[in-house]
């Protein structure tokens, strides 16, 4: 069974070999050195080719026709391990093959594969971008499983809210269980209250589209049980402290969280792992109307914590605090969350580096270890114990947004910890979602981040490289 594919497009691949044409990555020394194919060494000299890290030259035949490229990798191509991914992008269209690379198979087409990205739902035409034979001992299965999960975030996240409100959102997440013959629960509109999820109702009452818990199981009792759970916040007004126009221009990628734990989900029952898996998703569109809830209400939580609402804005955690409760009555052996919830994880990080939090050491050192082995950034944040008293209220248990401004992405990750008790192993990932400045494997736009460090780590064998 191939692996499930949100939007249908032509795989970056093509299979057989045939008339394909040669691509050689060097270095400035394989040009120096003259390691490389007698022609397209010769034409490099002719040209002052330098093997500039993504450069692109093609060479002619004999006759004048196209008879291959060489692709740059620089001086130090383990600096940009995925830097393939630009050649989709420069390459003329037609059938091509890697000649010769100074990099492993997996990598070098897991690199083109990423690169390859493109979301045309909604332009005319169609463009028709060059294919690239998988090396032979690629693993083939594994690229592609990769990159469908990495494409699914991607997809999902870059819908505008108008094709992606909750309604969307949970088709998209009935079809992947669909596809891999997971079961589906979801509790919708006022059986949110009738099912103690008080906090998920409050903050998407006021969309047209009602509110909804979305809860996906798959896999064999007995296994290692892990819980992903995402925020799915399909868009972001603000609600009554309503966002500036600025603030709301990429609010569609609120449902980051959601987006990105049915990548991971994909990947994980796409490779059949030995693992319990339940997704659970919240998820409410933050809008304004005359039933929204308001700043200085007080809800009960489903996990009987009362939180008062310091900002509208701040509604992220809100969403997750019922859906965190859910999974922890389970007491699964992983439970990770993941979320586009702060922006002081921004300021902290910038957008390409997600942070984590955990207290749990071996999870932690587990998780460095595989963002390393496949390059997918993360860095571990503290859940430093001197900011509780910033999540507490004065006539609540807790507050949704602390005063002061400071530290914002700890003591949100510290609000969502008070709604985790019995779960042996719990992580919070506050990702951006988005890729602002286009990098050879990340097109602008929508952004897988972290999975494939989690899957990896989950997975244990097989890595990318």
């Amino acid at each position: 069974m191939a692996p499930f594919q949100f939007i249908e497009r032509p795989t970056p691949f093509n299979t057989k070999l045939g008339k394909t044409l040669p691509i050689f990555a060097v270095t400035p020394a394989h040009i120096d050195t003259g390691l490389v194919d007698p022609i397209a060494l010769d034409w490099a000299r002719k040209s002052g080719y330098k093997a500039e890290a993504g450069s692109l030259l093609l060479v002619p035949t004999e006759d004048g026709h196209l008879g291959g490229a060489l692709f740059g990798l620089g001086a130090y191509p383990s600096e940009s391990p995925y830097l393939t991914g630009k050649l989709p992008r420069i390459l003329p269209a037609g059938e091509w093959h890697i000649e010769t690379a100074p990099l492993t198979a997996n990598r070098l087409a897991l690199g083109y594969g990423l690169g390859s990205y493109r979301f045309e739902k909604y332009k005319s035409g169609s463009s028709n971008p060059p294919t690239l034979l998988i090396p032979s001992d690629a693993d083939a299965a594994r690229v592609k499983r990769l990159l469908a999960g990495v494409f699914l975030a991607r997809d999902l996240i870059n819908t505008p809210a108008n094709d992606m409100g909750p309604d969307a959102l949970e088709a998209a997440f009935r079809a992947l269980a669909a596809h891999y013959h997971a079961e589906v629960l979801v509790v919708r509109g006022e059986a949110l209250l009738q099912e103690n999820f008080p906090l998920i109702h409050a903050v998407g009452r006021a969309s047209e589209q009602a509110p909804r818990l979305l809860k996906m199981r798959w896999g064999k009792k007995g296994h290692k049980r892990v819980t992903l759970v995402g925020k799915g916040v399909t868009f972001d007004t603000g609600g009554l402290d309503i966002k500036p126009s600025s603030s709301m221009a990429l609010m569609k990628k609120d449902m980051g969280g959601a987006a990105n734990v049915l990548g991971l989900a994909l990947m994980i029952m796409d490779a059949k792992l030995k693992i319990d898996l339940t997704v659970i998703v919240p998820v409410a569109e933050n809008s304004i109307s005359g039933n929204a809830f308001r700043p200085g209400d007080i809800y009960r939580s489903r996990a009987g914590l009362t939180v008062q609402i310091d900002n509208t804005d701040a509604e992220g955690r809100l969403i997750l605090a019922d859906a965190l409760a859910l999974a922890d009555e389970d007491e699964p052996d992983l439970l990770i969350d993941m979320a586009t919830l702060t922006g002081a994880a921004r300021v902290a990080l910038g957008p390409d580096v997600p942070p984590y939090f955990t207290d749990d050491e071996e999870l932690a050192h587990q998780l460095m270890e595989s963002s390393l082995e496949v390059d997918d950034p993360i860095w571990r944040l503290p859940l430093y114990k001197g900011y509780e008293k910033d999540v507490t209220a004065k006539i609540a248990d807790l507050t949704n947004a602390p005063a002061g401004g400071m530290a914002g992405a700890i003591t949100a990750a510290l609000f969502l910890k008070r709604f985790v008790k019995k779960t042996r192993s719990w992580a919070h990932f506050d990702i951006y979602a988005w890729t602002q400045t286009e990098r050879p494997h990340c097109p602008g736009g929508g952004e897988a981040q972290a999975i494939r460090a989690i899957f990896d780590m989950l997975d244990g064998k097989g890595r990318a490289d």
